[in-house]
Order: C-alpha cells, then sequence, then structure tokens
C-alpha cells in the first residue's frame, strides 16, 4: 500500500512540503498543487518556483496540472519532464466555482466525448513520464460513473485516484462508496470482458485492471484506512488532504508506527512558523498563514476553546508565539494527564 499527501492551494507548497518531508518522511508522493498553463509563459514564476528541481530534489513530489487544453498540458509536460518528473498528475477533481465555470477540473466530467477527445490527444503525443489522473464521480448525481470509468479504461493512466463525491457534493456529506464500488465492475476493458468480483484473488484483479487504484476521501485514521482496504482490496494507495493537513504524521501511524507526539508536532510547528517568517515581509501575512494550517491542525489535536479562541485573535507575530505557547502548555498538560489517568 502506498500513502499520498494530497496537495491544497495556499498550504502545501515546497516549502511546507520540504518540513513534513524532514520530520515525517513516510508519504511514498507529496502532490504539488496544480499548474495551470499559460500562454506567455507556459508556466508562471511562482507556479516554476514551486515544483522546480532545486526545490524539490530531496522529496518524491508529484506535479499536478489543470487546464482543459491538450496542447497547454503537452507543454506543460514538456517542461515538467525537463525538470526530471517522471509522473504528471492530471487534476479532473478540483470542485471550485472559478475552475469549473473554465470548464477545468471537475468541469470536464460533464461531457465524456471532449474528454476522449482530450486523452486521444494528450495520449498520442510522445511522452517520457506516466499520466496519473485523480477525478470525481462526475459533475452530479446525473451523470453515469460507469460510463466515466469506460473513458479512463481506453488510455494507458498509470493509476486513477478516485475521490467518491460528484462534483455537486464538493466535501459535504460521506463519501458514496458504493459509486466507488463500481471501478470494479465496469465490463468493458480492452482486454477484459468479464465482471470482477471480491471473490476473486488480488492478483486478478491487479492483472485485469488497466491503471492502479488510489482512493482519496475523508481517510483521517488509521481505522478509516483499515476499514477501507477492508472492503476494497483493490485499491492500491491512499490519498489523504484534510486528514493529512490536521496530522502530518499520519502516514506513519497508516504504516504501523507510532502516532504523532505532542514533542514532533512543535518542532514540525516551529519550522513552518520560521521558514515563513523569513520569506514573508509582513507580520500579518505570516500569522494568516499559521492560522490557516490551525484550521487543520485543531482538528486533530485537543485544545482548549478559550486559549484556542486567543490564538486566532493573534494580531502579530510576538502575540501569536506567546499565545501558542500558553496552547501548547495546555495540550501537553492534557496530554499527560491523559497519560496518568490510563495507568
Amino acid at each position: 500500500m502506498n500513502y499520498y499527501f494530497a496537495p491544497l492551494h495556499g498550504i502545501t507548497d515546497y516549502i511546507y512540503r520540504n518540513i513534513v518531508w524532514k520530520h515525517f518522511p513516510y508519504w511514498d508522493k507529496l502532490y504539488a498543487p496544480f499548474i495551470q498553463p499559460n500562454e506567455r509563459p507556459i508556466i508562471v514564476p511562482k507556479e516554476y518556483e514551486d515544483i522546480c528541481p532545486e526545490n524539490n530534489s530531496k522529496i518524491p513530489t508529484v506535479p499536478q496540472v489543470l487546464t482543459c487544453d491538450a496542447t497547454g498540458f503537452i507543454h506543460v509536460g514538456k517542461i515538467l519532464e525537463d525538470c526530471g518528473y517522471k509522473e504528471i498528475n492530471l487534476n479532473l477533481g478540483c470542485p471550485a466555482r472559478v475552475v469549473v465555470s473554465k470548464g477545468k477540473g471537475a468541469g470536464m466530467l460533464k461531457d465524456c466525448d471532449a474528454l476522449n477527445r482530450f486523452f486521444d490527444t494528450i495520449f498520442s503525443h510522445d511522452r517520457n513520464s506516466r499520466i496519473t489522473v485523480k477525478t470525481r464521480l462526475g459533475f452530479n448525481e446525473e451523470d453515469d460513473f460507469e460510463e466515466l470509468l469506460k473513458v479512463y479504461s481506453r488510455y494507458p493512466i498509470a493509476e486513477l485516484t478516485i475521490h467518491p463525491r460528484f462534483r455537486s457534493d464538493f466535501y459535504n456529506g460521506m463519501p458514496r462508496l458504493n459509486e466507488f464500488h463500481k471501478v470494479c465492475s465496469v465490463t468493458d476493458y480492452p482486454h477484459s470482458d468479464f465482471k470482477r468480483t471480491f471473490e476473486q484473488t488480488l492478483q486478478d484483479i491487479a492483472d485485469i485492471f488497466p491503471f492502479k487504484v488510489c482512493y482519496n476521501g475523508d481517510i483521517n485514521s488509521k481505522k478509516d484506512a483499515f476499514s477501507l482496504t477492508e472492503k476494497f482490496p483493490y485499491t492500491s494507495s491512499i490519498m489523504s488532504g484534510r486528514g493529512a493537513l490536521a496530522n502530518p504524521g499520519l502516514a506513519r501511524e497508516l504504516q504501523g508506527g507510532e502516532p504523532i507526539t505532542l514533542e514532533e508536532f512543535k518542532a514540525f510547528h516551529d519550522d513552518i512558523l520560521s521558514a515563513y517568517s523569513t520569506i514573508m515581509a509582513r507580520e500579518e501575512n505570516v500569522v494568516n498563514k499559521m492560522l490557516q494550517m490551525w484550521s487543520y491542525w485543531a482538528k486533530y489535536f485537543v485544545v482548549d476553546a478559550a486559549l484556542f479562541e486567543k490564538l486566532i485573535r493573534s494580531t502579530d507575530i510576538n502575540i501569536y508565539i506567546s499565545n501558542m505557547e500558553n496552547l501548547y502548555e495546555y495540550m501537553h498538560l492534557t496530554a499527560k494527564k491523559q497519560v496518568t489517568d490510563s495507568v
């Protein structure tokens, strides 16, 4: 089983990814936030800085491309291959209105014919990299996920990451696992004409699938991952987004290691604060960056409501650090009490 750290614009830039890898080098891949091809330059400087080799040389970064323009995808792919990347991920899952309105991300799932034409073009072009795809089930509940899978099955996609929600779901509600199961029941793969069942061996499944299957959606704990793989044994990889942001040590735990400790979290936190304090000119921006991350961390760690309220009202770095130290002391004392109570 492989474990992937999903991208999130505004947080998982190369600085963040390098610090995650320094403290928790257990992720098999860390996906970079998407690149959108432009005319001139093809990749804007800020996006290139995020994926350039010198900023990603020590971590298993995978670049992601967001576009409905096959020619743009090919041009960006050439640049990424020249940077040394062996995998390029196509984003067909982003549900943001500004993205979908331009026919990108999940907006591409509305028209299977157009999607076929897009794939025909990019896969007919000579390349040295693998192409992987991240998708949703469709644009809305009226779409047929099996029809979408039939499109994917026609092309040499190396791995298909499935977020089992429709675009209309955004990130709300439970993942639609009954729809995810359909990946095991499509019958017209080019080299297979029979229906898969859970009774088949894993090797049978691996032999007849035209692509590896990665699951993405609400994986926040070891229990979540175990439940998923027990129900869907053909899953070869798990991608975590919000769960990984809340707990950057999640991959270690999923591999049977120890959960993240408060000491590890504090060291991780302090490195992030130091890094962004160095590159950002305005203290306000640094504090906002840290508070954005706290919107995830507070979902994993036990925090005092009053102290957390003070933290999110921090107006400069010194106040933030003071409030953070008070909150950390509470978290530490709470953790010690939990250990004492369990003895």
